[in-house]
């Protein structure tokens, strides 16, 4: 692809960088920007800029946050007896969108994967232990809620995980698996539906 000039062309590179972006989208989105009021594209620049450099971890949960500790967790709304274990920070904001949670948080960083080089260690698995036991102190933990991926990888974490758990002494359950709303039988695949008919539950009419 030729380009009239360089800028546009350095402009391009980065923004093809970005994941499901190609170099045709990339221009479009490039020269959209040029079209702009230049304060426009100079808030998105520095909207980019203060994300990437003033962003932080909340060192509680490890969710993103603007403070040292995040306002799920600082919230007193929130049920602290009740913590969700999710992989990454989009499950977090997954979830949240449900607006049928009201417990707390704790992200892993990803998945236990042998293949990839990713054992117990790299995760923040000895962080939620710590964060069992102190909260055992003051405002224990009550359940954990296992919310991972249905994988192999998913199952292995769950199950390291639930192990180390009932060792604190803390309930450990996992999120419901089955057909989804609006989900036909036939076009369900073998595991799903043998799992929804192993953990099915009571019909109500209420």
């Amino acid at each position: 692809m030729n380009f009239p000039s360089k800028l546009i062309e350095d402009a391009v590179t980065e923004i093809s960088r970005l994941p499901g972006i190609g170099k045709k989208t990339a221009l479009r989105l490039a020269l959209h920007l040029l079209k702009q009021h230049e304060a426009n594209t100079e808030a998105l620049a520095l909207a980019i800029t203060r994300m990437r450099t003033e962003i932080q971890y909340c060192k509680t949960c490890h969710n993103i946050s603007d403070a040292e500790e995040c306002s799920i967790c600082i919230s007193h709304r929130r049920d602290g007896s009740i913590l969700c274990v999710v992989e990454d920070i989009r499950d977090v904001l997954a979830i949240e969108n449900t607006n049928q949670f009201q417990g707390k948080y704790h992200v892993l960083g990803g998945v236990i994967s042998p293949i990839q080089g990713i054992g117990p260690e790299e995760l923040k698995i000895e962080s939620l232990l710590e964060r069992v036991e102190i909260a055992a102190q003051s405002e224990p933990i009550l359940e954990v809620i296992l919310a991972l991926s249905a994988t192999m990888e998913g199952d292995t974490t769950s199950f390291y995980l639930a192990k180390k758990l009932k060792e604190k002494g803390v309930r450990v359950s996992s999120i419901a698996r089955g057909i989804p709303v609006g989900g036909e039988l036939e076009f369900t695949d073998e595991v799903t539906l043998g799992r929804s008919i192993m953990t099915r539950i009571n019909y109500s009419t209420e």
